[in-house]
């Protein structure tokens, strides 16, 4: 089960909770990265953990200011990017265009998507991995696989239909590690979450338990 602790743009310490998602994956051999700011991807990735891009631009290099360059990410360490993230929308012409950006520097993609529907759109673009996320469950207190596993199978089947070589993860109110091991069970091989770690009063001791069941 993979974990992607998406920061955000809240005001935590980018280090302190690298740190300790790194000690953590280390202590529990558990898969374990975090997607922080694009200005603090460098910093987070000297840590040692695995580390994330929050987006990538569909563009290369040229006048295109204020795009994310994925060979910018890339050579600062970043081993993967989400792409599409209910909090920043994107065509699906690019989405394509981020995902072909991402394969040019190696990096592994995780496309969002709100509904089923738009996992199997998403699958046909060929990212590594596809996440459900319902947004109106986004930075609540209750998961997706509480609320709704119904939708985390039919993503889960929505995506095997595409090409079932596309993980399929699960975000949206995932804070336990009874959460993780619900999305388990429905079939979701990796969790996408951002406050339940990231305005943790300790992040160390909520990753622990989010690895418990794994």
């Amino acid at each position: 089960m993979f974990i992607l602790v998406n920061l955000k743009a809240y005001p935590c310490d980018p280090i302190d909770v690298a740190t300790a998602a790194r000690d953590v994956a280390d202590d529990a051999g558990a898969r374990i990265a975090v997607s922080p700011q694009a200005a603090d991807i460098a910093r987070v990735a000297e840590t040692g953990v695995e580390t994330w891009a929050q987006h990538v631009s569909p563009n290369a290099h040229g006048s295109h200011t204020g795009s994310t360059l994925a060979e910018a990410v890339a050579d600062n360490g970043a081993e993967g990017t989400l792409i599409n993230h209910s909090e920043n929308r994107l065509t699906l012409a690019d989405v394509d265009g981020s995902v072909r950006a991402a394969e040019r520097t190696d990096l592994e993609t995780i496309v969002c998507a709100n509904n089923p529907a738009q996992v199997g759109a998403a699958a046909a673009l060929g990212p590594d991995a596809v996440a459900v996320e319902p947004p109106e469950l986004i930075g609540g207190d209750v998961s997706v696989s509480t609320a709704d596993p119904g939708i985390v199978e039919d993503a889960v089947t929505a995506a095997d239909a595409v090409d079932p070589d596309v993980d399929v993860f699960c975000g949206a109110g995932v804070s336990t590690g009874d959460d993780v091991v619900a999305a388990g069970d429905l079939g979701a091989s990796g969790i996408l979450l951002a406050s339940g770690v990231a305005k943790a009063d300790d992040p160390k001791a909520a990753l622990a338990d989010l690895v418990s069941g794994i």
